[in-house]
């Protein structure tokens, strides 16, 4: 039910229970002993108690548990407990502290939980992970969560960004105050030290697009990368983003099960914009996964990596790839994406078509989604790129120019 229907108090089990969430977070008093229901955007409910408290005489909130394990008869009495210690002159708060230390890293672990419970996508829980592992809990692990102080936030935010890792460290302000935040919700700490850490924040270089080639630079590019010494696993992998402009990252975790044919079906839990994405496969794609299969078809993924550590190819192994053919700082995997774009847009492909190739998001109703209308229009998009850079590589005569004009106007 919408909080507006709500027509008396106390509320009634039947109203806590279907109470609807809303873009944000509100809180509804329950109509007794300074109790107050909290309906959070996610859809989670929970309990807390308004308080004076008795050493300034101002008001306070103390979370007593989530709904519906801690039931309103519970909080209830929560609550009334809550109020005769402070009757006693007693900080239930501090109490509680004193009964109890959370350290960061338990309030950081049940942040991480909360994200994998909600579904989160596997990239962004895997960059969370790393996070945790390498910054934040050495950092700040062992430090009780209320004895974490702006300095020692500001400090870890420092060392990420000594190491040139920026957009860390913007994602590190962000996820300290998520940490926080969820803390002081459930009554562990009254301070979030991470704010305002962005007004401190070291300014990043500016950002340079990724390097990437125009239509006259692609011949030697293309003939250099047949002619490739990489293992036949990088250079199947470096083809299949040439030739698909997909996301580097999304070709590097690409699984077996994944592959329909010549059609690669990608799940949302791995998309940057949680979405499923259907990506037609050329002929020529097909061909190197069917060389490649006897090497990894019995691995999960396409391209594994050769360690335990890192089930897949490293992030760099691509780029590597391009460098070692004499294109360091010319080409890259993200680069190739611009490259198609811009290849694709010339040559009078519609925009919307090269957009959905790239699962790139579209506003408003259409985002929701022109990717399998396009599927078969992408197909022969993605066909005629991928034969035209095959052209491109053995050199295009005025004929096949001709005959892939004539191509594009079939659609």
């Amino acid at each position: 039910m919408k909080r507006s229907a709500i027509k008396r108090r106390p509320l009634a089990d039947t109203v806590l229970q279907t109470l609807e969430a809303e873009a944000k977070e509100y809180r509804e008093s329950y109509g007794a002993d300074r109790l107050y229901f909290i309906v959070a955007s996610s859809g989670r409910k929970r309990w807390e108690v308004r308080y004076k408290k008795p050493s300034t005489g101002k008001w306070a909130w103390m979370g007593i548990g989530g709904y519906p394990d801690r039931s309103a008869k519970f909080a209830r009495q929560e609550a009334q407990r809550i109020a005769q210690l402070v009757a006693d002159g007693i900080d239930p708060v501090q109490q509680r502290r004193g009964d109890e230390a959370h350290p960061f890293s338990e309030a950081a672990e049940a942040w991480y939980r909360d994200k994998q419970d909600r579904g989160r996508a596997e990239k962004t829980l895997r960059g969370i992970r790393y996070w945790l592992d390498n910054d934040a809990l050495p950092a700040l692990g062992a430090q009780p969560v209320d004895k974490i102080s702006r300095g020692d936030c500001a400090r870890l935010q420092e060392a990420i960004e000594k190491r040139g890792a920026f957009n860390t460290a913007e994602k590190s302000r962000t996820w300290l105050n998520q940490v926080f935040g969820r803390a002081i919700a459930m009554g562990h700490t009254e301070n979030n030290p991470a704010s305002n850490l962005a007004d401190i924040a070291a300014q990043p270089p500016q950002e340079q697009r990724y390097p990437h080639l125009m239509e006259p630079e692609l011949p030697d590019f293309l003939r250099a990368l047949e002619q490739s010494p990489s293992k036949l696993v990088v250079r199947t992998a470096a083809w299949m983003v040439v030739r698909t402009a997909s996301r580097p990252g999304m070709v590097r975790w690409a699984e077996w099960s994944e592959i329909d044919g010549n059609v690669w079906r990608v799940p949302a839990a791995k998309m940057k914009m949680r979405r499923d994405h259907v990506v037609p496969l050329p002929d020529q794609v097909v061909a190197d996964l069917e060389a490649l299969r006897p090497m990894t078809g019995r691995s999960r993924y396409l391209f594994p990596g050769e360690g335990a550590v890192t089930p897949v190819i490293s992030d760099m192994a691509i780029n590597t790839a391009f460098a070692r053919i004499g294109y360091r700082r010319r080409m890259t995997g993200h680069g190739s994406r611009h490259t198609a774009s811009t290849l694709l847009r010339e040559h009078g492909w519609p925009k919307d078509h090269v957009e959905a190739q790239l699962a790139h998001k579209e506003a408003g109703v259409a985002g929701v989604y022109n990717q399998a209308n396009y599927l078969e229009h992408r197909r022969r998009m993605m066909q005629w790129y991928s034969d035209y850079l095959d052209a491109l590589a053995r050199g295009i005569s005025d004929e096949d120019k001709a005959v892939f004009k004539q191509r594009i106007e079939q659609g």
